[in-house]
């Protein structure tokens, strides 16, 4: 199962840095974090970092961080529908502020933040500006500063996202840059002049202190190469909840054919990143379900001895998260083939193309799914989970001797198929040309507990055109959604 880009570029983060920010920050941000303050947020930056470049480009995020101040910082971001742009609000204690149009192109991040002005010792600057995801790399910067932060580790951009939630838990902060974006520059000194854009520094009430910080760089040569694409890939702490670990064993007692309590929600999004196969016989696209219900999806397996079988049960919680019952929802199977060996649960979702009248002219091979929360496609849903514990397959699919293991999927979050697994794509050679649907089918045999079932199928149009073996296929756009760009393989 993939891990879509958008996870990717989420988890690539800063380079370690010779001088970062230290455990209680500077003083500058201390006494301003200390002191009655009006702006949320203030930019800090070591006074030199070292760099290393290789074919004229270097890795580093030059230790810009963002510290929150006096409250945390949060950013909602949401789109009422694919029609309709991104609307961005930031929440303080005074109230919901409407950050200008177009803040947000995607949910990425912010855009346009940040000014660079990076000056060698002789010649000219180069300037270039940069956007922010306020949910980089985390650190507290203050001993008397919340011992933990709520907020998502990275900005995960789903093209059909619906909404995220950005935030820098007071008396911490968040990178500014990531480092799996090189600036061109050979090795040398510079000087780099870092600063909040005006249009932000007003909005968020900056004076040029807060908002400008200025380092020494030093670039050195790194001849053998050892510095490209070391990204220097850091991640919060995964922690460790009620839900992280299967049962000890399998459920006893009546099962809880009706629930009263929190349930799942399974939606669809339209299919994407859809493309045909160099020979054309094929149809690529990636496909994502996810839950906007107000319980997280818990799937436990349980193995059949001498199997490579798996009994399959839901479970059920009350809002404090406490366990209330059980559901037997069929079966989990190891899957041996390379892109996958592991194990994926049954009947989570169904992939068809359908004719233009609606009647099925392909079924997918893909029947069975490991679950992972991959794509944050609204944490502004009232029960998301800011920080899941499974955002791999690491976590949740087990290996060939795993006896139990529990697939979670959480509230706000989907689960992304990509194109290169086995068996995906449809074959389309044999098909004449004329419109057709991709359907994306969650909980097509209804095994399993939800909230509602009228909102689990999603249909995107498409054209074949062309000759046999120069096929053409033409996608149609989903309101203002441009993903030509997403997950298509070629």
């Amino acid at each position: 199962m993939l891990r879509s880009l958008a996870l990717v570029s989420a988890l690539a983060l800063s380079v370690p840095l010779l001088a970062t920010v230290p455990a209680d920050a500077d003083a500058d941000a201390r006494q301003q974090t200390a002191a009655p303050v009006t702006a949320p947020f203030t930019l800090w930056a070591p006074k030199t970092v070292t760099a290393y470049s290789y074919r004229h480009r270097a890795w580093t995020d030059l230790g810009l961080r963002v510290v929150a101040q006096g409250e945390p910082f949060e950013l909602w971001s949401s789109r009422a529908s694919y029609a309709d742009p991104i609307r961005t609000v930031w929440r303080s204690s005074a109230g919901d502020k409407a950050l200008p149009a177009g803040a947000m192109k995607n949910f990425s991040g912010l855009r346009n933040v940040v000014r660079l002005s990076i000056k060698p010792a002789h010649g000219k600057a180069m300037v270039a500006t940069r956007d922010v995801c306020f949910n980089g790399w985390t650190e507290r910067v203050r001993p008397d500063a919340e011992p933990t932060s709520p907020y998502p580790s990275g900005c995960w951009n789903n093209p059909f996202s619906l909404g995220s939630v950005q935030g820098v838990q007071e008396g911490w902060s968040t990178s500014v840059l990531t480092g799996d974006r090189p600036l061109r520059l050979d090795p040398g000194t510079y000087r780099v002049r870092a600063q909040v854009l005006p249009r932000y520094a007003a909005f968020f009430g900056l004076t040029a202190a807060q908002a400008t910080r200025t380092v020494k760089l030093v670039v050195k040569s790194d001849d053998e190469g050892e510095g490209e694409g070391d990204t220097g890939v850091a991640t919060d702490p995964v922690p460790v909840g009620r839900v992280a670990t299967p049962a000890a064993h399998r459920p006893t007692g009546a099962q809880q054919r009706r629930v009263t309590g929190p349930t799942p929600d399974l939606r669809s999004l339209p299919a994407w990143g859809i493309s045909l196969s160099k020979n054309t016989h094929y149809l690529h696209f990636s496909a994502t379900v996810w839950n906007a219900g107000d319980s997280p999806l818990v799937v436990d397996g349980f193995r059949r001895r001498g199997q490579d079988l798996m009994d399959a049960y839901q479970y059920f919680f009350d809002a404090d998260g406490t366990q209330t019952g059980y559901q037997d929802v069929g079966h989990m199977h190891w899957d041996p083939k390379p892109s996958h060996q592991h194990w994926h649960f049954e009947d989570f979702a169904r992939y068809s193309l359908l004719r233009k009248d609606r009647s099925t002219a392909a079924v997918s091979k893909k029947e069975a799914f490991c679950l992972a929360n991959t794509d944050a496609v609204d944490l502004t849903v009232p029960s998301a989970a800011w920080k899941p514990e499974n955002t791999d397959l690491a976590t949740s699919c087990g290996d060939y001797t795993s006896l139990s293991i529990r697939e979670v999927l959480a509230a706000g979050w989907g689960d992304t198929y990509t194109q290169y697994r086995a068996g995906q794509s449809f074959r389309v050679d044999n098909l004449p040309n004329g419109v057709y649907f991709i359907s994306v089918a969650a909980n097509p045999d209804g095994n399993l507990v939800e909230s509602s079932t009228t909102n689990n199928v999603a249909l995107r149009k498409i054209r074949l055109s062309g000759k046999r073996d120069e096929r053409k296929v033409t996608v149609t756009q989903v309101g203002i959604i441009k993903d030509e760009g997403y997950g298509g393989t070629g």
